[in-house]
């Protein structure tokens, strides 16, 4: 789970400050899907951003599950220990790919593996559901890559993927350590409709059968069917999610 607590976050501008995010509270609960909408600048990616350890916010929390159960209020951490923190809880998937060119599918998730280390305690671990270090190895990258519907294609480097599959690469990456949270930031903006609603049901699947705690920035609502929840942002504000309904019925 993932919790923005009254989170405020600013910019300077000149000899001002411009607010980005103003007092947000919002909650993504494990195994649901909950877009984040709204105009162009109204502060969706900086609040993404914010929950994802990259921005410091100027107050408010960022409560994150901890190893014990307890959260962590990522907002109060060094950015050594948010760095921690993001590569053993969090996983994030970028507008673009971001795969490295002359790594395979497989050797994307592997190298995401030997960076962020095998951590203990993972969510299958609290839960009961099995024991000791969460290693990364060929039979994880495979299990994962099967996952999102790869697994025929290990052994291919980007250029050989269509945008399609190389945006599931970045989600299979993404889920590499078992985070409790993924956030994801528009995944279909460099994809055709077909292509982009099977990346969102992709997304809806793996998160309602790994219970991660997904945040999904998205403007285009076509596929607002993968989401279990809809917020809007409106200059950096969230808008009562019934007058958000509203507007997206409009």
């Amino acid at each position: 789970m993932i919790t923005l607590d009254d989170v405020t976050l600013t910019f300077p501008d000149g000899d001002r400050r411009v607010i980005a995010v103003d007092h947000v509270s919002l909650t993504a609960a494990p195994g649901v899907v909950t877009g984040i909408t709204g105009p162009s600048g109204s502060g969706k990616s900086s609040l993404l951003a914010v929950a994802a350890t990259l921005i410091r916010p100027d107050s408010g929390r960022v409560l994150i599950g901890g190893p014990d159960g307890a959260p962590v209020d990522a907002a109060r951490l060094s950015r050594r220990e948010a760095a921690a923190l993001r590569r053993e809880r969090i996983g994030i998937v970028f507008q673009q790919s971001n795969l490295l060119p002359s790594l395979t599918a497989g050797e994307q998730l592997l190298v995401m593996g030997h960076l962020g280390g095998a951590r203990d305690g993972g969510r299958a671990d609290r839960a009961g559901r099995g024991g000791g270090r969460h290693r990364v190895d060929r039979a994880r990258v495979a299990e994962l890559l099967d996952a999102v519907g790869l697994s025929q294609h290990a052994d291919k480097r980007p250029a050989q993927l269509s945008g399609g599959q190389r945006q599931r690469v970045a989600i299979a990456r993404a889920l590499v350590h078992d985070p409790d949270v993924l956030l994801v930031d528009e995944p279909t903006s460099a994809l055709d409709q077909e292509r982009g609603g099977a990346v969102m049901d992709l997304l809806a699947r793996l998160t309602h059968e790994r219970g991660t705690a997904t945040l999904l920035v998205t403007h285009d609502l076509v596929h607002r069917g993968a989401l279990d929840r809809l917020v809007t942002v409106v200059d950096g504000r969230l808008v009562p999610e019934t007058a958000g309904a509203a507007l997206h019925a409009a």
